[in-house]
């Protein structure tokens, strides 16, 4: 009986010091979160051990490894490392059927556990746009739906077009049948209008199994719409005798076929001149008869649109070089020359003459003025050369001595020799004039 007892003593004393060193030994584990396909790496350490066995289980409690020694036949399950301070596995092609609670198991007395509990997430399909019939029609009212299947948790959807995010749309999430993963769908409705043509819709999906880099689809928008016209001249200002260059900018989808040129509702009236080269109407020479309303017309299988231009043809503007009056005075004649030249197209509407002793910069005279000063100059002229040549037409090659016009009036020779003699008194009066 003594011997039984001291026996059971010492048991209890042995137990007792095995329970006070495993009170500073626990297991320690982290939770884990891998993608679907990945490998989740399961690691359980213990800080004080004294050689005391470490193990890993499944949500199922199925054991996985007994220190170094696997325990489950499952080629996805490996060691990583193994000692009496860490157990570490791994699980590689990881499927949404590995999530749960693993257990890290210490076999102290009693036995110590840590929970680590796996997270796989579900990475969703690729987005698909679906409700575009091409072409559309401007002005219809068009809806797109974005959807995406098999992601953990539910995925989130964005829609983008020309690169601005649009807000008011439409969202809804299924649990797909395995009842782990969600089918997400977002539905965009909007009006479409000519400037939504080559517009690319862009939809997105964000999820945190894709590390930054989301999916996306894309649609090119096509929009059918009527054309739209517009005429631009080649000069702002075109003038009679000038080429003019009318231009049709049409634009449409489809394309607009060959422009219509037309001139006050009617065929251009003059086809040698008004030459149509594609969407471009080109007048040789202008004159005023061109003056008039250019139609341009665009149509294509939506409908048809057209722009007209008021053609308005200017007068060239004249240029009168200077005016020169230069004088010439002689013994017995005043010539006035007066020099006008003009360019060969002269216009009653426009002219200009200028003074050749004005100082440069200045304004020139009344046109009037200077015309009328011109005509008065010319009469004075005139009147004074007539004059002179009437008064040296009297007067030429009368050069008479007192002999003579005493010899006019005696009856008889002897008288006018008489006469003659006693005129000799006045000779020094006898003068020439010469002019």
């Amino acid at each position: 009986m003594i011997w039984k007892r001291s026996a059971v003593l010492r048991f209890y004393s042995v137990c007792g010091l095995l329970l006070q060193g495993s009170q500073g030994q626990f297991p320690l584990t982290q939770n884990v979160t891998v993608v679907e396909g990945g490998t989740a790496i399961l690691t359980c350490r213990v800080d004080q051990n004294d050689n005391t066995s470490l193990q890993w289980s499944n949500p199922a409690q199925q054991t996985l490894y007994f220190d170094d020694k696997k325990a489950l036949r499952d080629n996805r399950i490996e060691l990583v490392r193994a000692s009496w301070h860490e157990l570490s596995i791994s699980v590689s092609d990881v499927s949404l059927s590995d999530e749960g609670q693993y257990t890290c198991s210490l076999f102290t007395m009693p036995v110590k556990t840590s929970k680590a509990y796996l997270t796989v997430l579900g990475v969703p399909e690729k987005p698909q746009i679906s409700g575009f019939s091409s072409p559309v029609m401007e002005g219809d009212l068009m809806q797109l739906t974005c959807k995406t299947s098999g992601s953990k948790p539910a995925a989130d959807i964005r829609w983008f077009k020309n690169d601005k995010e649009i807000k008011d749309v439409k969202y809804l999430k299924e649990e797909d049948a395995n009842r782990k993963t969600f089918t997400v769908s977002s539905t965009l409705d909007f009006r479409v209008d000519r400037s939504d043509d080559g517009v690319a819709v862009i939809c997105r999906v964000d999820h945190e199994s894709l590390n930054a880099t989301p999916q996306v689809a894309m649609q090119v928008l096509e929009i059918h719409y009527t054309p739209s016209v517009k005429i631009i001249p080649s000069t702002p200002f075109p003038q009679e005798g000038q080429p003019l260059i009318l231009t049709c900018e049409s634009k449409g989808k489809p394309l607009p076929e060959p422009v219509l040129w037309t001139k006050d509702g009617g065929e251009l009236p003059d086809p040698d001149r008004m030459v149509v080269s594609g969407r471009e109407l080109n007048i040789l020479f202008l004159n005023k008869t061109d003056n008039g309303t250019y139609r341009c017309e665009a149509t294509n299988t939506i409908g048809q649109s057209s722009a007209e231009y008021v053609l308005i043809v200017h007068d060239v503007p004249n240029t009168l070089l200077p005016t020169t009056i230069i004088p010439s005075l002689t013994t017995a004649t005043v010539t006035t020359t007066v020099a006008i030249t003009t360019s060969p197209t002269t216009s009653a509407t426009s002219s200009s003459i200028r003074d050749p002793n004005a100082l440069a910069g200045q304004a020139g005279p009344d046109h009037a003025l200077i015309g009328g000063i011109v005509a008065v100059v010319v009469f004075v002229t005139l009147c004074s050369i007539f004059l002179l040549g009437r008064y040296l037409a009297r007067h030429k090659g009368t050069y008479l001595t007192n002999e003579a016009k005493g010899a006019e009036d005696a009856p008889d020779a002897d008288t006018a020799i008489i006469n003659a003699e006693g005129s000799q008194v006045n000779a020094e009066e006898k003068k020439e004039y010469f002019i």
